[in-house]
């Protein structure tokens, strides 16, 4: 009886994560497709008006280009992206709500958790007393599959939030869903760490309405003679390795061995011979 070989089974080969890629502007076909596909979507009443062509003509069209762009990106539907991208203060800006989902659903993490933890109260900042209100904390929280490490986010406090101006802030929801902004700002900071290619280096539209916008004054004119007075008038040496400046040695006036030797024999003299 011939004795049978049996041969080792091969594993099956790791799924891999799939890796999205944008799309290729100068590719002909490429742009051809994807101008057909932006003006199927903007003819559906579907999408948000900035996407519609009746709403926004040929501008309309340029947006879903831009909205399949980014969903090709992230790996997300086309309609989600456009549902979930809105400009604010002249910003791209996600909903919170779409970045938290886009990592829960992304296959390299688990779902995103929050944790919270009373700090005690607020009490004075900046001056005001914010009496009996509850300094809360929140980080948000996941692992990696496969990976036991605890991927945790800074930490997001009400004390925070009203010292960065964002809890006094006019029309402020800080004020009124405190708690759910902890968890949409922990996720946002969490997601800029971690997995910032998901959100493209946007922010989320909280954060860019928390942004305050301060105008531009030109005051060049009025610190000018300033900096004409505290600009040096003679040119610096610097070392290129350290970037230190070189500074003239002073010259340390002092008395020759012979005159030394005269001015203690004769006080007198040395009064008459001494250079200060």
């Amino acid at each position: 009886m011939t004795p049978q070989t049996i041969q080792p089974t091969a594993s099956a080969p790791a799924v891999a994560t799939p890796a999205y890629a944008g799309i290729d502007f100068c590719n002909e076909s490429q742009l051809s497709n994807i101008q057909r596909a932006s003006k199927m979507f903007a003819s559906s009443a579907l999408v948000p008006q900035q996407y519609q062509v009746k709403v926004g003509g040929d501008q309309a069209i340029a947006n879903c280009v831009i909205a399949l762009d980014v969903a090709s990106r992230i790996g997300a539907s086309p309609l989600m992206v456009m549902q979930n991208l809105y400009i604010v203060h002249g910003r791209p800006s996600w909903s919170a709500k779409f970045l938290i989902a886009t990592v829960n659903t992304c296959g390299r993490f688990e779902p995103l958790k929050f944790r919270f933890r009373d700090l005690g109260k607020v009490g004075t900042i900046n001056g005001q007393n914010y009496g009996d209100l509850k300094d809360i904390e929140c980080v948000a929280y996941t692992k990696a599959k496969g990976s036991d490490e605890v991927l945790e986010s800074s930490p997001i406090t009400i004390s925070l939030a009203i010292r960065e101006g964002w809890y006094n802030k006019a029309g402020s929801k800080w004020q009124t869903m405190a708690k759910q902004m902890l968890m949409y700002r922990a996720a946002s900071w969490w997601t800029s760490v971690y997995a910032p290619e998901l959100s493209m280096g946007m922010r989320t539209i909280e954060e860019n309405e928390d942004i305050e916008d301060v105008a531009f004054e030109d005051i060049s004119s009025t610190i000018a003679p300033d900096v004409e007075s505290k600009t040096a008038s003679e040119p610096l040496d610097f070392d290129g390795e350290t970037g230190e400046s070189y500074e003239p040695p002073t010259a340390t006036p002092t008395t020759p061995p012979a005159t030394e030797a005269k001015a203690e024999g004769n006080p007198q003299a040395a009064q008459v011979q001494a250079p200060f």
